[in-house]
């Protein structure tokens, strides 16, 4: 897939669908099942009940098979991979579009899996497997699962998903291209949010101006829910609200990432409504964009984003803390009130322990923050980041953070 240039994103190219090939699904589980002791149990989502949600796939079951419909389950182990599947319910299929079942001749080819039985298989095949098994894998919380390791109540259980997010964390070519292609359709959607703003809009103006930007471009969802806090809002972390008018003289926080063929970003700047920082406003953002060049600078194989003193977060929050004051004279550090990132990919906080040595391939954000509701401001910033042999490569460093070029965006 050829990356998208930012400065034509009028350009509405759509990228909905799976960009992902088979054979890598296959070869995923392959990896996976060279290291089980035992049986794997996965159960995929089921077509929600509430009309306001789309069907969405469970990411650890995504991730292992590329399947997109409701209600199957997956069973690996070392010697076997089988895909179970529902029966065709034809009233159902009214109203939610056709579906694959077990006994349809081209269930093997189209699901990429060795072995495709239907849903009512599923008790008989588990106590097959779990005889020749020492530990089951599941995803802890899961009822559905609960009732089949009722059925082998004496083996050891492991966290199935611990277990997948050691391949999830390390990303391959084809999903460093769907990151990128996501992170390049939500730097259009920040870009046309700066050109949109103006005093006396209202935040969930704003995040419509972005969000229209990214479906039209045929991305399946927001990543997350759209964060546009202004003023007093910009300190409340996971503000998600978006109804209250932006005025002259306030910042306006946009924490806004598309997710686009299943994969999503994480894109935050903060810049001045009226188009020019206070001299205030622009002190604080330089402290927390020293602090996101420094931790960015420390990005390379082996650096931790945390659990050590010389971790990605201790360094941007020495930054914070050495450099400004509050009003009342005492250090910023207090109100870095979050983590420094988190992993990206599937879903946009993926799985992984933020403890682990990076290595390339990992996809990263980083993200400091000042949050002084004394002054109503909050600044954060937030690039998603690739790690490489040699360091980092942002991948929204098409879109400016430097303060002056904010400025020189905002309105035009």
């Amino acid at each position: 897939m050829v990356r998208r240039v930012v400065c034509l994103w009028l350009a509405l190219v759509p990228v909905f669908g799976a960009g992902i090939a088979p054979s890598e699904y296959k070869q995923r589980r392959a990896e996976l099942r060279k290291t089980l002791d035992g049986v794997m149990v996965l159960f995929g989502a089921d077509e929600p009940e509430d009309l306001h949600t789309s069907f969405f796939q469970e990411t650890n079951f995504l991730y292992l098979s590329g399947w997109r419909e409701p209600g199957a389950v997956m069973m690996l182990t070392r010697d076997e991979e089988i895909l179970f599947l529902p029966p065709h319910d034809r009233q159902m299929e009214i109203f939610n579009g056709p579906k694959t079942a077990a006994d349809d001749a081209d269930a093997a080819e189209r699901s990429g899996f060795d072995k495709v039985l239907p849903l009512s298989a599923v008790e008989s095949a588990y106590q097959r497997l779990a005889e020749k098994s020492r530990d089951i894998y599941s995803v802890p919380g899961d009822l559905r699962a609960q009732k089949l390791l009722a059925l082998a109540p004496l083996h050891e259980q492991r966290d199935a998903a611990k277990e997948i997010s050691r391949l999830r964390v390390i990303k391959s070519e084809a999903e460093i291209e769907q990151i990128t292609e996501s992170t390049d359709i939500t730097v259009a959607a920040h870009l046309a949010a700066w050109k949109a703003i103006k005093a006396g809009m209202y935040e969930y103006q704003i995040a419509a101006t972005m969000t229209n930007v990214y479906f039209q471009h045929g991305c399946e969802r927001s990543a997350y829910a759209p964060i546009v806090g202004a003023g007093p809002d910009s300190v409340i972390l996971h503000y998600m609200t978006n109804h209250r008018r932006m005025d002259a003289g306030e910042v306006v926080l946009m924490d806004v990432g598309a997710e686009c063929s299943d994969y999503a970003t994480d894109v935050t700047r903060t810049v001045p409504v009226n188009g020019k920082f206070t001299s205030r406003q622009r002190e604080l953002y330089e402290v927390v964009l020293g602090a996101q060049k420094a931790a960015i600078a420390a990005v390379k194989p082996g650096a931790r984003m945390r659990g050590e003193k010389n971790s990605l977060q201790q360094i941007a929050y020495d930054y914070i803390n050495s450099h400004g004051k509050d009003l009342h004279g005492d250090t910023l550090g207090k109100y870095f009130t979050h983590g420094l990132g988190h992993y990206v990919g599937l879903d946009v906080h993926d799985p992984g322990d933020l403890t682990w040595p990076l290595e390339a391939g990992m996809v990263i954000t980083i993200e400091p923050g000042v949050y002084i509701p004394e002054e109503n401001i909050g600044i954060r910033i937030e690039d998603t980041i690739l790690v490489t042999p040699n360091g980092a490569k942002l991948l929204s460093g098409a879109l400016p953070r430097e303060p002056g070029e904010i400025e020189k965006r905002i309105g035009k």
